[in-house]
């Protein structure tokens, strides 16, 4: 009976539930309603923000907002080049963290900590886009969208009292905003001196960590409340306007600051080469340090004389003694028409015993190659003294000034008075009618000073410095600054010279202010620009 039974009730339950699946597909049938609408096909400009939201969560920066600028090629980059980075970003950590971590660990009866194991994972991180700004200072400013979901593998063992304790960081993910700023940019290598951050937002940050192999943000409370410390720790840390500074170069030789001065005493010429007409030169010696013209000095002009004596002194402020060679140059002067050059030669500095005066005799040659034959023939001989004076260490800090301050005036300025710096950078949208060679003239008191000419330019850039040494503030004045262009072409006859603009410039915001930094709309151009930055600099 026993069998009887089991067989027929498995032969019920099997009819029983393939009569349940027979009436449930036809009760499907029949409840299904049958007046189902065709979906609306709408497109997306119609829908609203609220849906699209929803469609599209991750919705990249250079979609929302325009200025932003797409950075696929920058992703691609880092994702061929990450298992590399992976790799130097870790080692570069451990070899900054391991001297920090063992110099705070006896303070706190620590043994050792050390990273059993540390990789950032195979999921490079991604940038949703950068936005580049535009400012009248030397600097690179940046905004970027910065996400990364990444597989880290982080373990730190920590030893304390013969006991050992693990952590593990896992499942890292961080959303910022970070803004990156490159300055001063610099005329050498890698062109910037410090790289500036900071976070426009509070960042999202997310990971695991495992204590002793569990989980430790499944504690109730725990997970939001680390999350909430550590936004709030990088906040306070590197939320804008507060930055994190990382130096690049020494900012001294970044900035070119003033090392020292070299003093300089023009005394005589001898058996100079005859170029007038008449059996004579009108000689005079222009003073120059190798790759800063702008603080040259010249000597008086000494008429119809082959042996002439000046007995003259003249300082430079030097920035690289171990680079820089005082150009002592010799014109005769022309009344009419540009000076011809009679010669030249040069005193390295590097040569030079600081504070030794030298006393050296050099030959005036005509260039400064050393395989010219045209330098064997005789033109003459010049007699200086040159003395190079470095400046101390109370000098030097008073040189080593905080980027965008001005510095001080240097020794020996009228007392009352300061040094007026005007940094000609550059002009935009410079329109002329027959050509555009542009430079920029300066007239100050009576002075003017000039820009090199740059041809076949509409947008030039000069970065020129012109220092004018007063013995009272010009708070009442105006300086003159005039584009102008000219031809030295054939064709240039008949269109010589031409103004594309000018400026005014009332001086009395430099004094109060010690540092303006403006574009100027030039007169009498249609849509020309000119970026001029002045410094008023005194000895106090």
């Amino acid at each position: 009976m026993g069998v009887v039974s089991t067989i027929m009730g498995m032969i019920g339950f099997g009819m029983g539930f393939s009569a349940g699946l027979v009436a449930g597909y036809f009760l499907l049938i029949y409840v299904l309603p049958n007046d189902v609408k065709d979906p609306q096909v709408r497109p997306l400009v119609e829908q609203s923000s609220e849906f699209l939201q929803t469609l599209l969560p991750e919705i990249p920066l250079w979609i929302k907002n325009p200025d932003y600028d797409r950075l696929d090629w920058l992703n691609k980059f880092i994702e061929c080049m990450w298992p590399y980075l992976d790799k130097a970003i870790c080692k570069t950590v451990k070899q900054i963290a391991e001297p920090i971590i063992a110099e705070q660990i006896p303070q706190y009866k620590i043994d050792s900590v050390e990273f059993e194991q540390l990789t950032l994972g195979g999921l490079p991180p991604t940038f949703q886009g950068m936005k580049v700004y535009t400012t009248e200072e030397k600097e690179l400013m940046m905004e970027l969208g910065l996400k990364w979901a990444g597989t880290p593998n982080i373990l730190v063992a920590v030893k304390a009292f013969g006991l050992k304790a693990t952590a593990q960081v896992i499942d890292f993910q961080v959303f910022a905003s970070p803004r990156i700023t490159m300055k001063p940019l610099v005329p050498t290598f890698p062109c910037f001196a410090n790289i500036f951050v900071s976070l426009m937002e509070k960042p999202h940050v997310d990971f695991g960590v495992k204590l002793f192999g569990a989980d430790a943000m499944s504690i109730p409370g725990a997970y939001r409340m680390v999350q909430e410390i550590i936004k709030d720790q990088v906040a306070n840390m590197y939320l804008w306007p507060k930055r994190l500074e990382v130096q690049i170069m020494d900012p001294m030789k970044a900035m070119q600051r003033p090392v020292g001065m070299v003093h300089v005493n023009v005394i005589r010429a001898m058996n100079l080469k005859k170029k007038d007409l008449l059996g004579s030169a009108d000689p005079y010696v222009k003073l120059a340090l190798h790759d800063d013209k702008m603080q040259s000095k010249q000597t008086s002009v000494k008429k119809n004389n082959l042996n002439p004596e000046w007995n003259e002194e003249f300082s430079l402020v030097v920035k690289d003694p171990q680079a820089q060679d005082l150009v002592i140059t010799l014109y005769d002067w022309e009344k009419v028409g540009s000076h011809e050059k009679m010669g030249l030669n040069v005193v390295h500095l590097k040569d030079l015993t600081p504070e030794e005066p030298k006393l050296v005799t050099l030959d005036v040659l005509k260039n400064l190659n050393p395989d010219d034959p045209q330098n064997e023939k005789a033109r003459g001989h010049l007699v200086v003294e040159v003395n190079y004076k470095p400046f101390g260490e109370q000098e030097l800090a008073s040189c080593n000034i905080a980027i965008g301050e001005v510095e001080k005036a240097p020794q020996g300025t009228p007392e009352g008075g300061g040094v007026l710096v005007v940094i000609v950078h550059e002009a935009e949208d410079l329109e002329g009618k027959n050509h555009n060679n542009p430079s920029a003239r300066l007239h100050f008191r009576g002075e003017m000073r000039k820009t090199k000419r740059l041809r076949k330019n509409r947008d030039p850039r000069w970065e020129e410095e012109f220092q004018f040494v007063l013995e009272e503030p010009p708070s009442n004045e105006r300086i003159h600054i005039e584009v102008t262009s000219s031809s030295k072409r054939m064709g240039g006859f008949r269109y010589p010279k031409e103004t594309l603009g000018y400026a005014d410039i009332n001086l009395a915001d430099v004094v109060s202010n010690k540092r303006i930094n403006e574009r100027y709309h030039l007169i009498d151009s249609r849509n020309g620009r000119i970026q001029v930055e002045m410094q008023w600099r005194t000895a106090t």
